[in-house]
C-alpha cells in the first residue's frame, strides 16, 4: 500500500510582509514535496496551488493548477480522490512542517498500512495534516470548506476511527506569520529552499531572543497567551527552567466557527478594555518578564475583523503600517512595553514554543560551554 500525498498551496501576495510569507511557504511545499518523493514512500507527491510556482519543480513532484476565485477545499480533495484514484491520502497544509523528516513520513505511512480505516491528523480538532484511508470515506460526508475540521468530519460523519499524531515541533509547526519565519530564522530550519530564503530575508529577531532567554532562566516568569493545548502547558513545564503563567482561551474558535459569529470571549480581552491598551502591556509586564501573545484571541474579542496585511505588520511591531486604529495602538503598545512581547497567531504558542525552547537551550548551553572554554584556558 503506498499512499498519494497531497500538498494544497495557495497564493499570497500584496504587501511585502504578505509576498514574503507567501514565498516562504512556496518553498516549504516545495522542500517538502521533494522530500517525500525522495522517500519512495508515496504513490505520487502532487502540489495543488492556484499559482505558478516560482520555484524548480523537482522530479517525482507533480504540480496541478486549478483556480483559485471560488475555491472549496473538501470538493476539490474529493474530485482529487474521484481522478487519481489514491490507495490512502495524506494531506499536508502548505505552510505546514518545517521540521517534518523521514522518521514521522514513515510513521503516517506505517499506520495507514495498519489499518483498513483510520484517518490520523496532527491535531484533531485543527489539522494541518491529515492521513486517511479508504479515500473514499470522503464521499460519505459533507466536504468541509477549508481543512483545519477534516479529520473531525471524516471521524464523525464517516466513522472512521480517528488518532493523533505525538505533539511535537515536527507535528505542531505551522508557517503562516512573519512572526513563525522569526522562529525558524532564531532556531534554524533544514530545508534547502526555506533555509536560503529565510538566511537572505531580513526578519528581525531581537524581541523573540530577549524572550526566549527567560524560558532558561530559573526563578524568571513568562507569560503565554492564547489558544495554548494542556499538551504546551506540559512541555513547559516539564522543558523550561523559568515558571509560566498561562492563559489558556478559545482554542479552537476558527474550526467551530466562533471566530466567524463574533462569539470569542477573553480574559485578556476584558483587561484590555477595563485598563486601556497602555495599562494592558504595563500589567502584563506585572505578571513575568516576557510575553508570548497569540494575538488572535484579542482581536477577535475586540471584535477586529483585521487584513492579513494588518496581523502581519503587527507580528513585525510595525504600528506605522497597521491601517486599523485599535490594532495600531495595541502593535505600538506592545512594542514599546517594558517587556519582550512576542506576537503571533496559534503556531507561536504551539509548535513555535516547542522550536523556541529547544533554540533557547542550545544557546544557553553553548554559551555554557563557551565560559567553560574560556575559564579552562
Amino acid at each position: 500500500m503506498k499512499p498519494t500525498l497531497v500538498i494544497y498551496l495557495g497564493r499570497m501576495d500584496g504587501t511585502p510582509a504578505e509576498e514574503l510569507v507567501g514565498r516562504a511557504q512556496e518553498a516549504l511545499a516545495i522542500d517538502n514535496a521533494e522530500l517525500a518523493s525522495e522517500t519512495g514512500l508515496f504513490r505520487e507527491v502532487l502540489v495543488f496551488t492556484d499559482s505558478e510556482p516560482k520555484f524548480p519543480v523537482p522530479d517525482g513532484v507533480i504540480v496541478e493548477r486549478q483556480d483559485g476565485s471560488d475555491f472549496h477545499f473538501g470538493q476539490s480533495l474529493a474530485n482529487l480522490i474521484s481522478g487519481w484514484r489514491p490507495e490512502a491520502v495524506v494531506y499536508l497544509g502548505g505552510g505546514f512542517g518545517p521540521f517534518i523528516d523521514q522518521e514521522l513520513l514513515d510513521e503516517i505511512v506505517g499506520r495507514l498500512a495498519r489499518s483498513d480505516a483510520l484517518v490520523l491528523a496532527n491535531n484533531i480538532f485543527s489539522a494541518d495534516l491529515v492521513a486517511f484511508r479508504p479515500p473514499e470515506a470522503l464521499f460519505r460526508v459533507a466536504p468541509p470548506a477549508r481543512d483545519n475540521p477534516l479529520a473531525q468530519v471524516l471521524h464523525r460523519q464517516a466513522g472512521l476511527p480517528i488518532a493523533e499524531l505525538p505533539r511535537s515541533a515536527k507535528t505542531q509547526f505551522d508557517l503562516d506569520t512573519p512572526t513563525d519565519l522569526a522562529v525558524l530564522k532564531y532556531h534554524g530550519v533544514d530545508r534547502p529552499r526555506l533555509g536560503r530564503l529565510i538566511a537572505d530575508a531580513p526578519i528581525e529577531t531581537d524581541r523573540l531572543e530577549a524572550a526566549a532567554a527567560y524560558l532558561v532562566e530559573p526563578y524568571a516568569e513568562v507569560v503565554v497567551a492564547g489558544r495554548v493545548g494542556s499538551y504546551v502547558l506540559a512541555y513547559l513545564e516539564r522543558e523550561t527552567a523559568c515558571r509560566t503563567r498561562v492563559f489558556s482561551e478559545e482554542r479552537g474558535m476558527q474550526a467551530d466557527g466562533r471566530e466567524e459569529r463574533g462569539q470569542v470571549r477573553s480574559v485578556l480581552g476584558f483587561l484590555l478594555e477595563a485598563v486601556g491598551v497602555e495599562g494592558f502591556f504595563e500589567r502584563v509586564a506585572q505578571l513575568g518578564q516576557a510575553c508570548f501573545l497569540d494575538s488572535r484571541v484579542l482581536f477577535a474579542h475586540l471584535g477586529l475583523r483585521l487584513s492579513r496585511a494588518d496581523r502581519f505588520y503587527s507580528d513585525l511591531g510595525e504600528p506605522e503600517a497597521v491601517g486599523d486604529p485599535l490594532a495600531r495602538r495595541i502593535t505600538a503598545a506592545a512594542r514599546d512595553a517594558p517587556i519582550p512581547v512576542v506576537m503571533g497567531a496559534h503556531s507561536l504558542v504551539s509548535g513555535g514554543l516547542y522550536a523556541v525552547v529547544d533554540a533557547a537551550w542550545r544557546i544557553h548551553d553553548q554559551a555554557l560551554l563557551g565560559q567553560t572554554y574560556q575559564q579552562g584556558r
